[in-house]
Order: structure tokens, then C-alpha cells, then sequence
């Protein structure tokens, strides 16, 4: 039958909602209740592993990379991947190698040029002008040392050859070659003729270099660094303040006052330790060419540029010259060599307690040991350049571990 609205008599009037419906439309404790119903069911099918992870605020173990091994075709295509990244990134790191040391060097020497513009602007000098003033007084510095150096030690190069005969001769005619031949018999004579011959021989002297065409290149792929090293440094010095700003602004807003102060840290540290480095290699450098000049031993300049170049190695920089320095002068008057060792012993020990600790007072500090593991490491990877930025980047490395990888260990309970 049909009334007069249209429906049947035999449907119902109205359907009553589930209990479970009035509970999601209302919002009534029956939903928190299952929920936690499900969330215990859920957390007991966990492993009593992955529970203790979870409560420590690890990785789960059931999620980690042994877990994916259920999915042995699907891991081994993503660790082919992974490896022929790899090899691409590699390869194009090793040809682009060269570029990277440029790149390297130059902000290691902005960053050792920076105190020295910063200490401008402190005396109202803007931070353009501050950096005009530093580049030229460098290059004039750079222009002076070359004009003055460079024909000197070609000249005093050439004698160095040109006197080996004699150098040779007065050697054999001395007190301490007869004490050797008296001790070791004619292996003495025989060794000095072979080498007398050797370095008498320009070819061999070229050989060493890899011939006269080698030692060309290499002279002009030297040179053009610098160059490149040069004008990017510049680059990199004008912008600084800008690039510290962008780093800082990678990190996560909570930890960009942290990253700041570690930028300002580093920076600070490596433009002290350079500027260190370059003030004591200098000091080493006169002291190399005043005792030369004094004892009356040949070649006072150029033991003076090699001097300043070596005792910028860390660490074993000043006693690796005080022994070619000895052996060099040894060759021409063995008591002159004698006093050269004493006094510049002597020097090395006042270096190293009065002069480093007033030089090096704005340098991060580093261990000895691992002075020396970077110095060596630095040294084998990019020669005597990589030795000297080994140290900061040693020091930067301390400085990131102290402020942000033990204070999180600390944390953790």
C-alpha cells in the first residue's frame, strides 16, 4: 500500500545510526579509545628491537638498510647506481682537480688577507678601499722581492753549477773528508767523483726536471696559477662577507646564530694561522740569510727563498731547513757549519716558545699529533701548498666536531 506521501508501508521510517557512526560524527571517547586500541595492537607487533629504537629516538632496525635485502633485484640495481655515481663523480672530480686546488688556494688566501682589511676598517677606512691598499702594497712587495731576487738567484744559481769543481775540491782537501776516508777507505773518493760528474752535467740537471721542455711548462703553468690564484683571491676577498652570509643562511633558522659564530671561528682562525705561517717563515728567511751572509757561506740569498719557503711546511718546516741548511754549508767549511747548526738551533727553540705563541695567539689550536698526521697527509696529496692548508682545515674540522658533534652526543641519554 501507498499512502498519501509516496513511501511503502513496508520500509522503516528511519534507520538509527550504529553506534560506531554516532561515535565518528560526534567525536565521543569511543574514537580515542579505538585508536588507542589500534595503536597497541600496532606497537605490539613490533619487535622488542625496534621498540627500544623508537624509545631512544633511533633508526628502526626493521627500516634499515639490511631490511631491503628482502629486495635483493631492487637493492643491487641501487647500489649499481649509487657505485657508477660514484666512478662519474670521480672522474670529473680528477679532471677537474687542478680547478679545485685554484679554488682552494685562493680562499685560503683571502681568508689570510682578511684580518689585514679588517684591521683597516677598524681605522675608518671602507672595506673596497681597505682591499685596493692590500693588493697593492702586495704587489709592490711581490714586484720588489722578484726584482731583487730573481736575478740573484740566477746569478748565484749559475755559480752554484759553475763552482761544484771547487766546491768539490776544498771538500776533499779538508779535515772532516779525511777523517771520512779514514773511516769508510775509497768508497769516499768514489762517491764524490760520481756525484762531482752528475751535477757537472747539465743533462742530468734537466733529466731531474724531465727535460728542458717539461721544466718550461711547467714554469708557465706555475706561473699562470698564481695568476688565477691571484685575481680570485680578490674576487673572494671582496665578497666574503657575502658568501659567510649564505652559508649561514643554508642552516636551519633555530641554528643560524651557532653557524655564524663557527664561521666567524674558522675564518678568523685560518686568517690567523696563515698570517702566522707567513710571519714566521719570513722570520726564518732573514735569520737563513743573515747567518749565510755573516760566516761567509756561498748563496746567502737563495738559502734565504728556500728557507722561506720550506719552514712554511708545520711543525718540521724549520728542522728539515736547519739540516740542508748544515749539509750545504758543510761543503764548503765544516766549523762555518757548525756554528750555522748551533746558532739556528738556537733560533728554532726561541721560534718556538716566545715567537709562535705571540704570532699564533689568534690560531685555532690544534694537537701535535694530528699537526703532523695533516702535515704529512696535506703534504702527500698536494705537496708543500696542501702541508701548509692541511693545519686549518685540520683545526676547522676539531672546531665543527667540539660545538656541534659532541654537544648532541652529550644530549642523548
Amino acid at each position: 500500500m501507498t499512502d498519501a506521501s509516496g513511501t511503502t508501508g513496508s520500509e522503516p521510517e528511519s534507520s538509527a545510526p550504529s553506534p560506531i557512526e554516532d561515535a565518528t560524527t560526534t567525536g565521543t571517547p569511543a574514537v580515542d579509545a579505538a585508536a588507542d586500541a589500534a595503536h597497541a595492537d600496532s606497537a605490539a607487533q613490533l619487535s622488542e628491537a625496534d621498540a627500544a629504537a623508537l624509545r631512544a629516538h633511533e633508526p628502526v632496525p626493521s627500516r634499515t638498510f639490511w631490511a631491503n635485502l628482502n629486495s635483493p633485484f631492487a637493492l643491487g640495481f641501487l647500489m649499481t647506481l649509487g657505485g657508477l655515481a660514484a666512478f662519474v663523480v670521480g672522474v670529473a672530480f680528477s679532471n677537474l682537480s687542478t680547478i679545485i686546488i685554484y679554488i682552494v688556494f685562493a680562499l685560503f688566501a683571502a681568508l689570510g688577507l682578511d684580518p689585514v682589511v679588517k684591521t683597516l676598517e677598524r681605522h675608518s677606512v671602507k672595506r673596497a678601499w681597505g682591499i685596493v691598499i692590500v693588493y697593492t702594497v702586495f704587489a709592490i712587495i711581490l714586484v720588489g722581492v722578484l726584482w731583487l731576487v730573481v736575478p740573484t738567484m740566477v746569478s748565484q744559481i749559475s755559480q752554484f753549477v759553475q763552482s761544484i769543481p771547487t766546491t768539490i775540491t776544498h771538500f776533499e782537501n779538508s779535515d772532516f773528508y779525511d777523517w771520512l776516508h779514514a773511516n769508510f777507505g775509497d768508497q769516499v773518493t768514489s762517491i764524490t767523483d760520481q756525484v762531482q760528474k752528475f751535477l757537472s752535467n747539465p743533462a742530468n740537471i734537466a733529466a731531474i726536471g724531465g727535460g728542458v721542455v717539461k721544466v718550461g711548462i711547467t714554469v708557465g703553468t706555475t706561473i699562470s696559477g698564481i695568476i688565477i690564484v691571484l685575481v680570485l683571491s680578490l674576487y673572494f676577498l671582496a665578497s666574503l662577507p657575502a658568501i659567510k652570509t649564505a652559508f649561514t643562511r643554508l642552516a636551519p633558522a633555530r641554528s643560524r646564530r651557532t653557524v655564524s659564530s663557527m664561521i666567524e671561528q674558522i675564518s678568523s682562525g685560518i686568517g690567523g694561522y696563515l698570517g702566522g705561517m707567513v710571519v714566521l717563515a719570513f722570520f726564518n728567511s732573514l735569520v737563513a740569510f743573515f747567518l749565510y751572509l755573516f760566516l761567509g757561506l756561498p748563496f746567502p740569498l737563495l738559502m734565504a727563498v728556500v728557507a722561506f719557503c720550506i719552514t712554511l711546511i708545520p711543525l718540521v718546516g724549520s728542522v728539515l731547513f736547519w739540516f740542508i741548511g748544515t749539509i750545504i754549508a758543510l761543503f764548503s767549511s765544516p766549523l762555518s757549519a757548525l756554528v750555522f747548526a748551533i746558532i739556528y738551533l738556537i733560533y728554532m727553540q726561541i721560534e718556538a716558545y716566545v715567537l709562535t705563541p705571540r704570532v699564533m695567539n689568534r690560531a685555532i689550536s690544534v694537537p701535535g699529533s694530528l699537526v703532523i698526521i695533516g702535515a704529512l697527509v696535506g703534504g702527500t696529496l698536494l705537496g708543500l701548498l696542501g702541508a701548509l692548508v692541511a693545519i686549518p682545515v685540520t683545526a676547522s674540522i676539531l672546531l665543527i666536531i667540539k660545538q656541534i658533534f659532541i654537544p648532541r652526543q652529550d644530549a642523548k641519554t
